[in-house]
């Protein structure tokens, strides 16, 4: 078993304050759209309660999820149209029937039937039509609701920007708002139903939320620091970014060649005008994130170098060498937030002063187990021994092969440092798994791949390609795995002081 490091004594393993993890915590990493169940995508009704059930048996306190706004083109949560809507594909049907939204009929012809993952062509095809349907239905149902009323009065800030932006694309025939005629006007019946499918999310996930919070559960949010370059965020507020005068990105994001793609990545998102963001004290940012953590109890910041210094890629390059690195707000922007419960996803090639930045904001950053062994131990923040508890630990994130996975294509210099860290074999799953939660890291989260054991075949996204993400979905027998096993997790959480006894 890899050793404490020297530099964290075993009795002060909690010694960092963490506003997001105020004890040591663990917790399970699986989006919502891989959740199991009977529908054509995982969703916040009975096998999202099901879930959490199981978190709760075993004693895991957190239940940590990808963006939950509504995807475009290539699925990704992290180009999501909005940074403020949630996704109506998410939605309980069940939910919608037993409401009179959708009948018998209409929800069986949407069963998962034999799909192993989530098809997203048939989800456009066949789920949205449905969803469009119920709203039509309900907002004739919530014309006087006061409920509705007190919702659209609370979310006005974003929501009616969201309806319009909604009608006009699906007027425009979803093309990116670039391409839009300028003086096209939204169909009101187009905007209210999306108002509509944004209402009935939120009263979903507000009772989702308040189950989990019950059976002691919370929930960790995760927060992309850029948005779509077809979305609604750019559209409805051009001057908080980097536009030309056709409202295109001038420069977009990405990162330079690294771990994932030898070529960078070249993300597309708009770039921040961080000048007019701090002009009014980053409003549009902490609005944002008051947002985020009105549903969640803690938030990841996505790409956290960002905010130190950031990549700018000409638009129109082919790929996202020719890029160049430009400063980002800083702490400025930290201080901006407040004491909000945030995290700091600091992956990926860092400059010195990304890690001084996380450290004066007091955030905790992520070691992330698949990233230790390779190239030099010493200064690995990722290397078991070298984890410190103003970390959260992960064996791999959504963007890494799973456990077993990476084991079976581990290059020989990995294989030859992992034996060294474990006592001179190629260790198990098992045993992998186990040194995250006993490390001194605040909190410590495992991809439910990783807990099921499951090959690359389970893998849910894979950097730099460009489709085929995304679409992994957990099997009823899988879901019965995890509950089978639930009071041996409780057992391991246990030794390993993840949870009080």
């Amino acid at each position: 078993m890899a050793r404490t490091p020297a530099s964290v004594p075993a009795g002060s393993r909690n010694a960092f304050r963490c506003r997001a993890f105020p004890v040591r915590s663990a917790g399970l990493l699986l989006h919502p759209t891989s959740l199991a169940g009977e529908g054509p995508v995982g969703s916040l009704g009975s096998e999202a309660r099901a879930f959490i059930d199981v978190l709760a048996e075993a004693g895991f306190g957190w239940w940590q999820v990808c963006p939950l706004g509504p995807t475009g083109y290539g699925d990704s949560p992290y180009q999501a149209l909005s940074v403020f809507a949630g996704n109506p594909y998410l939605l309980d049907l069940e939910a919608l029937r037993s409401d009179g939204l959708l009948t018998s009929a209409e929800t069986t012809a949407l069963g998962r039937g034999r799909d192993a993952d989530t098809d997203y062509g048939r989800l456009w095809a066949q789920l949205r039509p449905a969803l469009d349907l119920a709203a039509g239905r309900a907002a004739t149902a919530l014309r006087h609701d006061r409920e509705f009323a007190a919702f659209r009065e609370s979310q006005d800030a974003w929501l009616d920007a969201w309806s319009r932006f909604m009608a006009l694309r699906v007027a425009h025939g979803f093309r990116a708002p670039a391409d839009w005629d300028r003086d096209a006007r939204p169909d009101p019946a187009e905007a209210e139903r999306a108002a509509v499918l944004q209402h009935l999310f939120a009263r979903q996930f507000a009772s989702l939320r308040a189950y989990a919070l019950k059976k002691g559960v919370r929930i960790f949010g995760d927060e992309p620091i850029y948005v779509s370059a077809d979305g609604c965020d750019a559209w409805s507020r051009p001057g908080l970014f980097d536009l030309d005068a056709n409202g295109r990105p001038r420069a977009v994001a990405g990162v330079p060649p690294d771990y994932f793609c030898a070529d960078g990545q070249l993300w597309g998102n708009p770039l921040y005008r961080w000048d007019r963001h701090a002009a009014d004290g980053f409003a549009w940012w902490r609005a944002r994130v008051r947002h985020d953590l009105g549903r969640f109890d803690a938030v990841r910041i996505d790409h956290f170098r960002g905010l130190h210094d950031y990549w700018s890629v000409p638009a129109g390059a082919a790929d996202a060498r020719g890029g160049e690195w430009l400063q980002g707000p800083g702490m400025e922007f930290i201080r901006a937030m407040g004491d909000a419960p945030l995290v700091a996803e600091d992956l990926g090639m860092l400059s010195p002063g990304v890690e001084e930045l996380r450290k004066e904001a007091g955030l905790p950053g992520m070691s992330v187990l698949q990233f230790g062994f390779g190239g030099a131990k010493a200064g690995n923040p990722h290397h078991p021994e070298n984890v410190t508890a103003d970390r959260v630990a992960y064996t791999g994130t959504h963007d890494n092969d799973t456990l077993l996975g990476w084991l079976g294509a581990a290059s020989e210099e990995e294989t030859s440092a992992l034996r060294e860290a474990f006592g001179g074999e190629t260790p198990s799953v098992a045993r992998l798994i186990h040194s995250v939660l006993d490390s001194p890291a605040v909190a410590a989260f495992l991809p439910v791949q990783d807990l099921l054991g499951l090959g690359s075949a389970a893998r849910f996204n894979s950097p730099g390609r460009p489709d085929g993400n995304w679409k992994w979905r957990m099997t009823a027998e899988e879901r019965g795995r995890l509950e089978s096993s639930a009071t041996d997790w409780r057992g391991l959480l246990l030794r390993t002081r993840r949870i009080s006894a």
